[in-house]
């Protein structure tokens, strides 16, 4: 019977040259990618590197679901195999490329905290991007942990430290943005331990000054 049909396969080259933007339906999600219909007969796989440049998809059902109609890029056609494999990130640049540029050491960015660990906070900046403010870069205050100075879903402002873009990590520091901000002896922040751990001041808010005390002590 399939005889009697155009084989689809046959014109698959010219109809889905590689580098052209393509409309498909969600058929089948896999843990490693999605299985698209261009059209009947012709199928396609967008793999789970290919979803996204800035987001770590553990599985496609984070990002897509069955019957969504996505827009991709053709990246490759094999004819033989009956194989085309599509990128959906490929449709914008890639914003590691010229992070150096946009957002270099010593810049203040804004973010909201997504995960809170005991080696730190990650937080998603304003472009999507996810970046760590280690333990040691939290606070310009002791404390004992790391809920005690951020909580997940809070917005924070914080400095640029670090960037590895070969490896996709940014380190950010909120100790930084305020030890600029207010003006601190840098050699006076510490982390202390629970025990002797005082509340940090809310961040962005100017202590009061203690030159006055000092300058008593001085006289006597």
């Amino acid at each position: 019977m399939k005889q009697t049909e155009n084989n689809p396969w046959d014109e698959v080259e010219k109809k889905y040259p590689i580098g052209s933007s393509v409309k498909a339906e969600i058929r089948n999600l896999t843990n490693y990618g999605a299985f698209v219909e261009l059209e009947p007969g012709i199928d396609g796989l967008i793999h789970i590197s290919d979803l996204s440049w800035i987001k770590k998809v553990s599985h496609p059902s984070e990002v897509l679901k069955k019957g969504d109609i996505v827009e991709a890029i053709v990246l490759s056609v094999d004819k033989e195999s009956k194989k085309i494999t599509l990128g959906v990130k490929q449709l914008g640049t890639n914003p590691w490329e010229t992070i150096e540029k946009t957002m270099p050491v010593g810049t203040l960015v804004h973010g909201k905290v997504t995960k809170i660990t005991a080696f730190g906070a990650f937080v998603e900046l304003d472009n999507g991007i996810d970046a760590l403010v280690h333990v040691t870069e939290l606070s310009d205050q002791p404390f004992g942990k790391v809920e005690d100075v951020v909580q997940k879903g809070e917005e924070i402002t914080a400095k640029v430290i670090k960037l590895d873009s070969e490896h996709k990590k940014i380190a950010l520091s909120i100790k930084e943005y305020l030890v600029d901000k207010n003006k601190y002896n840098r050699d006076d922040i510490v982390v202390g331990d629970a025990s002797t751990a005082r509340a940090p001041a809310k961040r962005g808010r100017k202590k009061k000054e203690t030159a006055d005390v000092k300058e008593e002590n001085t006289e006597e």
